[in-house]
Formats: structure tokens, C-alpha cells, sequence
């Protein structure tokens, strides 16, 4: 019997639940840090699965963003301040230097609005979204607030671009499932998740939605246009 879970916060419930029982994980950058496992190639336990490698990309987002709107003196960060990853991301964000950077954060469905009227209150002109399962679970509100305020996004998945969102960069959420249904296999044949490695993305997907761009006002450069692996039009 294999239990699949999804998040962080889900694989420890399932882990403190079971130590028999097969556990694939969906998780954040670092199932060593969080606990879930002894080490990426030996995981030692009865947990495996895949990290999305999420957080780290936040620089690179960032400067995605900035080569998208290069007009923006002031970037806004939002983040759930429930979450460690995000706050620790948003001050090395901030330590890098460069343009001003404002945080906004949001924790339930009812902030998202206030947040993004207080965005362009403190005159900011472009927004990053952290990689946070809340977040990807509010995608929806959260694309429509961004046009509903004029404000360009960048987002971490491209289910939110997908959604009508501006463009994203990450992982590949449906390669994640792919690759935990490779698991499910090797278990149900006999192998052990203590000897099934920690699975790491090996492609990072970049997407553009030029529709939403045009109702931004925004012309995407064709040295972006050209990197992105999905342009939706």
C-alpha cells in the first residue's frame, strides 16, 4: 500500500503516522532540512518522492521580471509569513540590492485584496509570488487581482500563467506527478523507498502569456520570447 501526499506539512502528518507504509512526497527544496529524509540518495526511511526545487529560483524570477518590465522602480514580494522559506527568500531578495523592494504578506484568502492595494499604495510596479501551496491554491484570485490592479506578475508555476497570469518560471508540476508515478511502479515491483533517491527537477520551465501582456500594455522582448518554453498568444 503507497500513501501519496502532497506538500511539506502533508508528508510529516504522513510520516508521523506510519513508518510501514510506502510515502511518496511532493515537497519543497529541502526534505533533508525538513526532516523527511536522511539524505537525497539515501532517503533510509519509508519516505520518497521529489523535491520541486522551488524556493531558489526566486532570483531568477526576479530578474525575469525586471527584463519584462524595466520601467518598475519598485517591486513588491508577496509571501505567506507562516512560511520560513518565504521570509528567509524575501530578505535575500532584499540583500542582493538593486531596486526597492516591498513585502507584502498574505497568510488567508480574505488578505490577498488588501495586500495588493497596498502594493500600489507604496507605489510599486510589478509583483513576484512565492512559491507557497496557499498561493498555488488561491492562483486564481490571485491572477485576477493582479489584472484587476494593472499589475504586472511573475509567478512560480505555469498553472498561473495558464490562468490568464503574466508569466512564471519553475518547475514542472505535471513532470513532478510523472515522475512519483514512476515510483508508485518500482514500489508496487518490490523496491524499497529507502533506496529510491530523492528525485530533483532537471528542466525549468519558462512561460509567457502574451495576451495578458497585451492588456498590460506590455511589450514582451523577443530575447524573452525567444527562452520561453510555452508562449500563450
Amino acid at each position: 500500500m503507497i500513501a501519496a501526499t502532497g506538500g511539506t506539512v502533508t508528508a510529516r502528518v504522513a510520516k508521523a503516522a506510519t513508518t510501514t507504509i510506502p510515502v511518496l512526497f511532493i515537497a519543497g527544496a529541502d526534505p533533508v532540512g525538513d526532516g523527511l529524509v536522511t539524505s537525497f540518495n539515501r532517503p533510509g526511511g519509508n519516505l520518497t518522492g521529489v523535491s520541486v526545487y522551488t524556493s531558489e529560483l526566486a532570483p531568477k524570477r526576479l530578474e525575469l521580471l525586471r527584463e519584462l518590465v524595466p520601467k518598475a522602480a519598485k517591486i513588491a514580494v508577496l509571501v505567506n509569513p507562516e512560511n520560513a522559506v518565504d521570509r528567509r527568500d524575501a530578505q535575500n531578495l532584499m540583500e542582493r540590492g538593486g531596486l526597492p523592494l516591498l513585502t507584502l504578506s498574505a497568510r488567508v484568502e480574505t488578505d490577498l485584496e488588501r495586500e495588493f492595494v497596498s502594493a500600489g499604495q507604496h507605489g510599486a510596479q510589478a509583483l513576484l509570488v512565492s512559491a507557497d501551496p496557499f498561493f498555488n491554491s488561491q492562483r486564481t484570485q490571485l491572477v485576477a487581482l493582479a489584472a484587476r490592479y494593472a499589475m504586472p506578475a511573475v509567478y512560480p508555476w505555469s498553472e498561473y500563467v495558464k490562468a490568464g497570469g503574466l508569466m512564471s518560471y519553475g518547475t514542472s508540476i505535471p513532470g513532478a506527478y510523472r515522475q512519483i508515478g514512476q515510483y508508485v511502479t518500482r514500489i508496487l515491483k518490490g523496491d524499497k523507498p529507502a533506496d529510491l533517491p530523492v528525485q530533483q527537477p532537471t528542466k525549468f520551465e519558462l512561460v509567457v502569456n502574451l495576451r495578458t501582456a497585451k492588456v498590460l500594455g506590455i511589450d514582451v522582448p523577443t530575447s524573452l520570447l525567444l527562452r520561453a518554453d510555452e508562449v500563450i498568444e
